[in-house]
């Protein structure tokens, strides 16, 4: 190996332990009596230092030698780790990577060795010098006392690991306090565990002052080790020795990482290789769909599933957990709180949900704006707090779930939140919106205002914030890689940011569209529903208001975009219909704003792989990509709030516009959408919109039966069908002519294509009745088993159903089977 790699290889492992130091130090200022933490943070830096002086990086060793210096004395009991150590501590650790940046973009450590930062290190470490005085008139035998005091047993025995060599006392005051140890009546220091020793120590085997008497035959020329001395002088077992040293040849063995680190780079080359192998399977699968070869086909099935199976593992090893980027934030709150006068606590819930790494990169950086900008502006100052009731302490709540094919982050403080007044006041002053469209804004457009650039409420700007230039970074950041953010608040109770991001943006599902004969991929995250209006209903469905073509869904007015109108493909006085003269019309979501897109024909959804666009398109903002199709010919990616800008349906700032009714938009925003459908016993029931993948329709010879479970050949993969009708124990109250066998022409079965914590399945339900909006705010308890609760959606009394509890059912029915019947595939 190479110095340059050797180097490299020493890059990567401190950067990996500095991360780690910053979470350790915050937690041992809570928590300073955690040994074991405090232990590993010396053997950090001590690892840092010890490998400096063999590279020769000079400067970095004497910054980390002296914070070794004062770990010491912290490891040893002599000092108590307060916030002005771990503020000086976290300030090393600062600059030990600030060098290794140095190193790593110049080869050389720097020309700073930070005399400041030394000179405080040693203040800190010479004011233990009371303490340590005052250590030698310890009894020897202290560590005979059936109960030692916590002092005392902190430096009631001696260690043989790490022992603190010469080089590391250079000071006259230190070699006073080394002297000492040397005596045998001096109270010894205690054994580091995973060592015979403190092993042996700790297991009752032998006493500190034993290994203090082995330790000094050692100094005197005794070769022997260590355990060996102990049986040769009557203070240990031999098989207690054996024990213990085979509990420590055990433990490598235990603890090793079956892992290898391998570069990104070659990570992204392999991806880049299976988005290829991806693209070969969509052609070769829509070859094979116009042959009747079937052999070929069954090979082409067997390339599909390997195919698939190998993209999902590929894309793993890109998948990192959200709490990599986390881990930093600790430190980031303590920082920002210390400036601030302020006193917040952070507590972090899913901190193992996963991401792909470009999104882990890409949302770094918004999501430290976020923090900073709760602990600064949000949470207030503790007396402030005190008087409103609070605890004096704020909290930080960070939250990560998967939700529906993205992954959902909030940010929640429990502080002054955001005021509505204040904000509508200053962006009239501004000239960002009337008084008149100020007043008729709802709450939830108004707390979007703090995402145009330049705007903020703060009344000082801090060197944290206030300056007005955060989120709309934060926003613009997000929506770059499909994501969007909102905001949430209520006055004096605090405020909650969510954002939403896709889990990864090389291979992603999208709906195929086609407009005046050339394909277009819409990305799925945006699409919320498909609409088919026929021939004989355009012309009353369509309407114009003030010019613009909209659609009234559901009794709300849908702005409509002509696909090929925007994009120049047609004359401005054609519109777009299909060749039967329908009207298909994609609804998308861009920047919280709904707004269909009309296109001449929608093909089918399928996984893209996303190749970048060439930098002389970049700037045109109506595509995000391009994707090469099963067929071999390319296809744009549509950039659905490039698209939208474009038609005007919202504006470059964002602004989401200021509707003529602001009852019906706040009306709108208290909605939830729901899918109806028809459940057994001619009950109505329903669930939430964003938990539903697809609507699909199986014909009756489609399905084929694994064990006792009823399963399709659904899109390269084998989806468990879950009967509704099973589930909920109705089959006593079918009729009897259900359990007759079922013809091929007695209709295709309606399923519900589902997703939940990762796996996917069919509910098979008897009839889809609608989608629709509601508040759904008037509730009662459930009356059966795998239904939340009921609730009037319209007029009807719906039962909501519990997609979890019915899987639970449905596992338990299968490991459990009685006899089944193929009549039962049809409700």
């Amino acid at each position: 190996m190479s110095d340059s790699d050797i180097v490299q290889d020493f890059l990567v492992e401190s950067y990996e332990n500095l991360d780690r130091l910053d979470r350790d130090l915050v937690g041992l200022e809570k928590n300073p009596q955690d040994r074991e933490a405090l232990a590993g943070v010396f053997r950090t830096i001590h690892t840092i230092k010890g490998t400096c002086g063999f590279l020769g990086f000079d400067k970095l060793e004497k910054v980390a030698h002296v914070g070794e210096n004062l770990l010491t004395r912290l490891r040893d009991g002599q000092l108590t780790l307060n916030p002005e150590i771990t503020t000086a501590l976290l300030g090393m650790v600062d600059a030990v990577r600030q060098m290794l940046k140095e190193i790593g973009s110049t080869g050389h450590d720097g020309d700073v060795d930070y005399p400041e930062l030394r000179e405080t290190l040693t203040r800190l470490q010479n004011s233990a010098a009371v303490s340590v005085v005052l250590a030698p008139s310890l009894p020897a035998a202290v560590d005979t006392k059936p109960v030692p005091s916590p002092e005392v047993s902190r430096s009631a025995v001696v260690t043989e690991t790490l022992p603190v060599p010469s080089e590391t006392v250079p000071s006259a005051q230190n070699a006073a306090i080394a002297e000492p140890r040397k005596k045998k009546d001096d109270a010894p220091r205690k054994p580091s565990r995973g060592k015979i020793g403190g092993l042996l120590v700790e297991r009752g085997v032998v006493q500190a002052s034993d290994i203090a008497r082995a330790l000094e035959e050692q100094e005197h020329g005794d070769r022997r080790r260590l355990g060996e001395i102990l049986v040769a002088l009557g203070l240990a077992k031999m098989e207690d020795v054996l024990a213990a040293q085979q509990t420590l040849d055990a433990k490598p063995r235990e603890t090793t990482a079956d892992t290898i680190r391998v570069g990104v780079n070659l990570l992204d080359k392999l991806m880049t290789l299976v988005g290829e192998l991806v693209l070969a399977r969509n052609q070769l699968m829509q070859l094979t769909s116009t042959l009747e070869d079937t052999g070929l086909q069954a090979v082409s099935e067997r390339m599909n599933l390997i195919a698939t199976e190998l993209q999902e593992q590929v894309m793993k090893t890109r998948m990192q957990p959200i709490g990599n980027i986390w881990g930093q934030f600790p430190r980031t709150v303590r920082d920002v709180a210390l400036g601030c006068g302020k006193e917040v606590g952070i507590e972090m819930e899913g901190k193992e949900t996963e991401l792909d790494k470009t999104i882990i990169e890409a949302i770094k950086d918004p999501l430290t704006h976020l923090v900073r900008n709760s602990v600064d502006h949000g949470i207030e100052l503790p007396e402030q707090r005190v008087k409103l009731g609070k605890d004096r302490a704020g909290r930080l709540i960070l939250r990560a779930f998967h939700e529906g094919g993205q992954v959902n982050i909030e940010i929640s403080d429990d502080g002054a939140g955001l005021n509505v007044e204040r904000i509508r006041k200053k962006a009239v002053e501004r000239g960002l919106i009337t008084a008149e469209q100020a007043a008729r804004m709802p709450d939830r457009e108004i707390f979007s205002l703090i995402f145009l650039p330049g705007f903020s409420t703060a009344e000082k700007v801090t060197n944290v914030s206030g300056r007005g230039v955060g989120m709309d970074v934060v926003k613009t950041n997000v929506e770059k890689i499909g994501g969007a953010v909102d905001v949430q608040s209520t006055l004096g109770r605090g405020t909650t940011v969510r954002v939403k991001i896709p889990l990864t943006l090389a291979i992603i599902p999208a709906l195929v569209v086609t407009c005046a004969g050339e394909r277009y991929a819409i990305p799925q995250v945006s699409l919320l529903e498909l609409v088919r209006i026929e021939p004989d209903d355009v012309e009353k469905s369509v309407e114009l208001v003030h010019g613009a073509p909209v659609y009234r869904l559901r009794g709300q007015l849908l702005p409509l975009v002509y696909l090929n109108r925007e994009l120049k493909l047609a004359d401005e006085t054609r519109s777009a219909m299909g060749s039967d003269g329908a009207v298909n019309i994609v609804v998308l979501r861009a920047d919280d704003r709904r707004f269909g897109l009309i296109v001449d024909q929608i093909n089918d959804t399928e996984e893209i792989v996303v190749k970048p666009l060439r930098k002389q398109l970049k700037t045109v903002k109506t595509f995000a990509g391009s994707s090469i199709m099963g067929d071999g010919k390319v296809a744009l990616i549509l950039d659905v709030l490039g698209l939208a800008q474009r038609a005007s349906v919202i504006t470059e700032t964002h602004d989401r516009g200021v509707t003529g009714k602001a009852t019906e938009v706040m009306t709108a925003n208290e909605k939830q959408t729901f899918l109806l459908f028809a459940g057994p016993g001619d009950s109505r029931m329903a669930i939430p919109l964003s938990t539903l993948a697809r609507l699909e329709e199986f014909p009756v010879a489609q399905v084929e039966m694994s064990g006792s479970q009823w399963v399709t050949q659904y899109r390269g993969q084998i989806l468990p069908l879950v009967r509704l009708n099973v589930a909920l124990e109705e089959r006593r109250n079918k009729l009897r002519a259900l359990q007759a066998p079922p013809t091929l022409d007695s209709g295709p079965i309606q399923v519900l294509v589902l997703n939940h914590d990762g796996r996917s399945f069919g509910l098979v339900v008897e009839r889809i009745v609608d989608i629709v909006e509601d508040r759904a705010d008037v509730r009662s308890p459930a009356t059966r088993s795998a239904v939340l609760y009921s609730v009037v959606i319209g007029v009807r009394v719906t039962e909501m159903l519990d997609i979890p509890a019915i899987l639970r059912i449905a596992d338990a029915s299968h490991a459990h089977p009685g006899p089944a019947r193929p009549a039962e595939i049809v409700n």
